[in-house]
């Protein structure tokens, strides 16, 4: 038996835990301001190697948090951001540009229909709302605690 077997089945071992304290379609991330107060946001995310991968604008407020603050908290939610469980603490990252790609094809695998029909009509709202986006997106890595 190789070395690398037993390493696969850790990760995924990992993974598989994630997937059950995480399950659903929606992951309420929290960030938070200077003064401390938290500030949640639902997300569409994907589980890998141990991690939560979320793909955001990178001009976004939850990213300038991070930025300064990693510390963040996350919980499955509902669409809109009603939290199904207690929050659970981890660590934020921004990963390079090189990964964008691969977790936007995660992204796509997961959301297939709700991609096509359910993010135009957000962007159409967002906009209307005055909301531009930068156009640029960024891969934020959260691990739970």
């Amino acid at each position: 038996m190789s070395e690398a077997q037993p390493q696969a089945t850790a990760s995924q071992a990992g993974a598989e835990g994630l997937e059950a304290r995480f399950p659903g379609r929606y992951l309420s991330l929290t960030s938070f301001r200077r003064d401390g107060s938290g500030v949640a946001t639902p997300v569409w995310f994907v589980i890998e190697d141990g991690r939560l991968l979320v793909s955001t604008d990178a001009d976004s407020f939850k990213v300038r948090r991070i930025r300064r603050n990693p510390a963040v908290e996350v919980a499955p939610c509902s669409a809109g951001g009603r939290p199904k469980a207690e929050p659970v603490r981890g660590r934020a990252e921004l990963l390079p540009s090189e990964a964008l790609a691969h977790v936007d094809e995660l992204l796509a695998r997961k959301y297939r229909v709700a991609r096509i029909v359910v993010l135009p009509v957000y962007r159409l709202v967002q906009r209307l709302r005055g909301k531009r986006s930068s156009g640029t997106e960024t891969v934020l890595a959260i691990t739970p605690a």
